[in-house]
């Protein structure tokens, strides 16, 4: 491992941030923004883009009607104009996927159909992972960096009252995308980092 302001892990090279940044989802704040706001839908790996059709008819009923329709007018996912594969949207900001609660809080209706055993995929990675952006470099190695986001502003104010850094809140996510090693490597940097041994 090398580090500085970037840290090397294998073939990761990781923002410190990741490691000294406190982070935890506060819905009740921002009730479900990020899906509702952007200038496009969220990134998809190709893997992914093949589970969303093949699984559609397990993970239509948690849909919204709106949704439905977007998905079927535009695919399950579009190009969007910066050539990235992304999801659909309904109108030109809300995911097609995204859908309310009583309270009027934003979720995403594939991971309510996985959480009710209607289908194997929870949600696309880019959003599991998020504040963490993932890049793939030329030279074959994968970037992760932290993203700020006002919408999110209350999400690092609630981690760092609650003592969880972003690595932290992202542990399944990051398990799941990555492998278990590398987040075992990312608690020996955060120590080193403690230590002083790093910066």
């Amino acid at each position: 491992m090398r580090y500085n302001s970037i840290i090397e892990i294998d073939n990761f090279l990781i923002a410190s941030e990741i490691f000294t940044e406190y982070f935890i989802c506060d819905i009740e704040r921002c009730h479900g923004s990020c899906c509702l706001i952007g200038d496009s839908g969220a990134p998809l790996l190709p893997r992914e883009c093949s589970i969303i059709e093949s699984q559609f008819e397990n993970y239509s009923p948690f849909l919204s009607q709106k949704g439905r329709e977007s998905i079927k007018e535009k695919g399950f996912w579009v190009v969007d104009i910066e050539d990235e594969v992304v999801t659909p949207l309904n109108g030109t900001q809300e995911c097609a996927y995204a859908i309310f609660d009583k309270e009027g809080n934003c979720f995403c209706a594939l991971e309510i159909a996985h959480t009710n055993g209607a289908t194997t995929f929870m949600k696309p990675q880019s959003c599991r992972l998020y504040p963490i952006r993932c890049s793939n470099l030329s030279n074959g190695m994968t970037a992760l960096n932290l993203h700020r986001w006002n919408l999110c502003s209350e999400a690092f104010v609630k981690g760092k009252r609650e003592g969880v850094k972003v690595y932290q809140f992202l542990k399944n996510p990051i398990i799941a995308a990555f492998g278990v090693e590398l987040y075992q490597k990312m608690e020996i940097a955060d120590s080193h980092i403690k230590e002083g041994k790093i910066g």
